[in-house]
């Protein structure tokens, strides 16, 4: 009768040969086992079993001994081979090599330098920005080609009083709470209620123009648009390291339209506003560059796209007033 001994070779009987490395009696598993790196050389390594497994515990010392696999779980390159370095980030979507789980954007998982992400995110910009000119030049038609809208706006001043002070509150309320143009539906809202008092008050203002001033300053702004949003997409300048200056400019801009109001004059209403045009043809180009990233050196984070649209909006609008302002006062 074979009797079976417990040696290491689970089920090997007395008497005959052990089988060749990381094989069990019968040929299982097959030609080929163990593969490289489990374990070798051979099956088992010394140590594992134990001397008497299963007897004295499974195996002794604990299962298995040192950890399991030393260094950490999982390891580098999981699956795959076992170590101790922390799991790989570099070349994760959404992440740098800096650290796991780590976004320098600030953009909530978003990799700004992802190409698909920055195409949807211009093209979003631009679908906004398109809802809201077309709204604005919708007011500026009206109030320009219709005389009783144009009367009765004239004969209610409290609407341009209104209008203003909604507009202001909106446009704190976006710039100022990050929850509010970031959380939809709160974003759009806010965005409407602002581009609807901000058109009406452009309305107001062309309304005091002839039609064909209105006609000019809207072809020149158009092209004017046109022209620096394409030198932006095309330029190797980064216009996106100008933040301070133009910031600078700005403020002189507005000490300037203080002084307007109490020294009127033709020539100081042309130096103010060919100075206002230039600073916002700028504007254009620094914002259309920060909201394409890629090689610029700052990039607005994808999700702002609310941001981003409204800051090319004003530029736009701003730009259009000034010309508007140049050429009412080379009439004057």
């Amino acid at each position: 009768m074979t009797t079976w001994k417990e040696d290491g070779y689970y089920g090997t009987p007395q008497g005959t040969a052990p089988p060749p490395p990381g094989f069990l009696p019968g040929g299982y598993p097959q030609a080929g086992y163990p593969q490289p790196g489990y374990p070798q050389p051979g099956y088992p390594q010394p140590g594992y079993p134990q001397p008497g497994y299963p007897q004295g515990g499974y195996p002794q010392g604990g299962y298995p001994s040192a950890g399991y696999p030393q260094g950490g779980y999982p390891s580098a390159g999981y699956p795959g081979s076992f170590g101790g370095s922390p799991p790989p980030t570099a070349g994760m979507q959404g992440y740098n090599s800096t650290s796991y789980g780590e976004d320098p954007l600030g953009s909530h998982g978003f990799d700004f330098s992802d190409k698909s992400i920055r195409l949807g995110f211009i093209r979003k910009v631009y679908g906004i920005l398109m809802v809201q000119l077309t709204v604005t030049l919708s007011f500026i038609a009206l109030f320009t080609f219709h005389e009783g809208t144009k009367r009765y706006v004239f004969a209610h001043p409290a609407l341009w009083w209104i209008s203003l002070i909604v507009m202001f509150v909106c446009l704190l309320s976006m710039a100022c709470c990050g929850e509010v143009r970031r959380k939809a539906p709160m974003n759009f809202i806010f965005l409407s209620v602002f581009t609807l008092a901000e058109s009406f008050l452009l309305g107001c203002a062309t309304a005091t123009f002839k039609k064909e001033e209105v006609f000019l300053a809207v072809l020149i702004c158009t092209v004017v648009t046109l022209g620096l949003t394409l030198f932006a997409f095309q330029t190797k300048i980064d216009f996106t390291m100008m933040g301070g200056v133009l910031f600078v400019a700005a403020l002189i801009l507005m000490i300037f339209g203080i002084i307007t109001i109490f020294w009127h004059g033709k020539t100081i209403t042309l130096i103010y506003a060919s100075f206002g045009a230039l600073l916002f043809s700028v504007y254009i180009i620094y914002d259309t560059q920060i909201m394409l990233g890629g090689k610029h050196k700052y990039a607005i984070s994808p999700e702002e796209y609310i941001f981003a649209a409204l800051n090319l909006y004003l530029d736009i609008i701003n730009l259009f007033s000034y010309i508007l302002t140049i050429i009412g006062a080379s009439r004057d």
